[in-house]
């Protein structure tokens, strides 16, 4: 018997290169358009590129990228960390339903907001019109901010993305700051010097992580920059590419962009110094807000509802209304043609990118050697890397090899099978994979955490395979975790515009790319429909993420 017991045990080790080589093949899979690009940026005879970028566009593209930046990380940190620290201090007319409706923004993509604004705030649009009636002013009698700017630009990024400091800026100030303040009180602190000296440097952390996935997908945004005509490395990468046919030239404005990428990420880190913040009381209270009551209640809600209302509502009802009044001619046919496209490339990468996370963290779970946790860390990459830069890591090795495939059957076989990769959506689900892989890991790697490791050690000693351990005994634990890491890939990828726009086929369009034309030919009411469709899928993984908020709460209490 036991012989018969040590015998599973003993061929494990024989048995893991397998199940580790599959990882490191996914691995490769991801690290490969990064390393496409990286090569065609130092292939013999660039250096003229270099230097033509260097004495024309590169100039612009930094100083734009910058101002950007540093627009954006300061607009989304005073609206995060300022609405997260009212609803968890202060207690006022409608803060419980604000707590949760505070990150409905993230699900208003930056470019469907951008057309909302275009229309409402441009010179035929209902607000200068308003005012030249009202008024009696014809255009040069009055000056109007234009929104298709830099400044609009940041302001659009800005409404969409605080909800991302929001979050992680509020967990901190419950979970952290409960006892800090009670000490502040005893010793004579005001509420601004509790929350300057005490909540803030223990939020710190969170409040730049916050900030650093926002620059990320700033960085990563071509849709709302294209519309408004903000020359960033971004648009310059798809211009470099479509318009010049350089694909040097947009390797190395991805790279330079991957570069801006590593920046933010180690500002994010330099950002937390050498100090260490702590709530050193042991206390896991809820924080014990203090009631608002006139002028300061209607300053509370005044300052919760105007991002809210700004980033989800207004842009939100401007679309609906152009819906309904003004219609689509693209509704019927050709718009259910567009949803079709948009579910197949979102459901195809949903289940590829969850069943290779599903691999990969479960190999770094029974093998910890040094090669599987670097396939993991190397998988995780592809969400920090914009998916213009995607895209063209994926779409030169890519078309080499479909030229190449091409050649060999028609010298071969004489069959004549044209371009099997970038002729269909296969090198699309490939670049979105690459992108948003890091979103079912994360899902993946939570889910295996919360299985003891004794399920293994018992499967073990009835004889079971490492694979066949994943399959009758984990696989059906991580159901629900499968689900949430097709769930978030899917609504990612509906919502994808870069990579999409670089890398689909002939004549085949998303709901995504469609709404781009459309708003860029000034057809906004046509794209107004698609736009919608995108909000309303976004939506889904808004509702759960609010359920939890609100069962979070409840359990804090107050």
């Amino acid at each position: 018997m036991q012989s018969a017991l040590h015998l599973p045990v003993a061929a494990r080790p024989r048995r893991l290169p397998s199940l580790r080589a599959l990882a490191l093949l996914a691995a490769a899979l991801i690290a490969a358009p990064l390393l496409s690009v990286a090569f065609n940026v130092f292939t013999p005879g660039t250096a003229g590129t270099w230097q033509h970028l260097l004495a024309t566009v590169l100039p612009d593209y930094v100083v734009a990228t910058l101002w950007l930046c540093v627009g954006v990380g300061i607009g989304v940190a005073v609206l995060g960390v300022g609405a997260a620290w009212l609803v968890t201090r202060y207690e006022f007319p409608l803060r419980g339903s604000f707590e949760w409706a505070l990150l409905l923004p993230l699900a208003m993509p930056a470019y469907v907001m951008a057309y909302a604004y275009t229309d409402l705030l441009q010179f035929v649009g209902p607000v200068q019109s308003w005012l030249r009636e009202s008024f009696g002013w014809r255009r040069g009698d009055y000056w109007f901010p234009d929104v298709r700017s830099l400044g609009g630009a940041i302001a659009m990024f800005s409404l969409v993305l605080y909800p991302y400091v929001y979050m992680l800026a509020r967990t901190a100030f419950m979970e952290r700051a409960g006892g800090m303040i009670e000490v502040g009180r005893t010793l004579g602190l005001t509420p601004f010097q509790a929350f300057h000296r005490l909540s803030l440097p223990l939020a710190r952390p969170a409040i730049a992580g916050g900030v650093a996935l926002a620059l990320m997908e700033t960085l990563a945004d071509y849709g709302t920059v294209s519309y408004f005509a903000v020359q960033t490395f971004t648009t310059g990468i798809y211009r470099a590419w479509f318009s010049l046919g350089d694909r040097t030239a947009a390797a190395q404005l991805a790279m330079v962009l991957l570069l801006f990428v590593v920046m933010v990420l180690a500002l994010e880190k330099l950002s937390r110094g050498g100090s260490r913040f702590a709530d050193s009381t042991l206390r896991s209270r809820g924080v014990m807000r203090v009631p608002l009551q006139g002028p300061r209640a209607a300053l509370a809600l005044l300052a919760c509802a105007l991002p809210l209302a700004g980033g989800f509502l207004l842009p939100a009802g401007v679309m609906l209304h152009m819906a309904l009044t003004e219609g689509d001619a693209q509704w019927g046919t050709r718009f259910f043609t567009l949803a079709g496209n948009s579910v197949l490339v979102a459901g195809a990468t949903s289940l590829l990118a969850t069943a290779l996370a599903l691999l990969i963290a479960y190999a770094g779970r029974v093998d910890q050697s040094a090669p599987t946790r670097w396939a993991h860390r190397v998988a995780g990459l592809g969400y920090a890397l914009p998916g213009s830069v995607i895209a063209v890591g994926v779409l030169i090795p890519v078309t080499q090899l479909d030229h190449a495939l091409a050649a060999l059957l028609r010298q071969g076989f004489g069959i004549d099978a044209g371009l099997l990769l970038t002729g269909t959506i296969a090198a699309l689900v490939y670049a979105c994979v690459v992108r948003y892989l890091t979103a079912a890991l994360q899902a993946m790697d939570a889910g295996l955490a919360r299985i003891t490791p004794r399920m293994e050690q018992a499967a073990r000693t009835l004889g079971h395979t490492p694979a066949q351990t994943l399959w009758r005994v984990h696989l059906p634990l991580l159901r629900g975790s499968a689900l949430t890491a097709g769930l978030l890939v899917f609504i990612d990828v509906m919502k994808e515009l870069p990579a999409t726009l670089v890398m689909r086929p002939f004549n085949f369009d998303t709901l995504a790319t469609q709404a781009y034309t459309l708003a860029s030919d000034e057809r906004l009411a046509e794209a107004s429909t698609s736009a919608l469709a995108i909000v309303v899928v976004g939506l889904v993984p808004m509702v759960v993420l609010c359920r939890h908020i609100v069962r979070g709460t409840s359990s804090h209490g107050t």
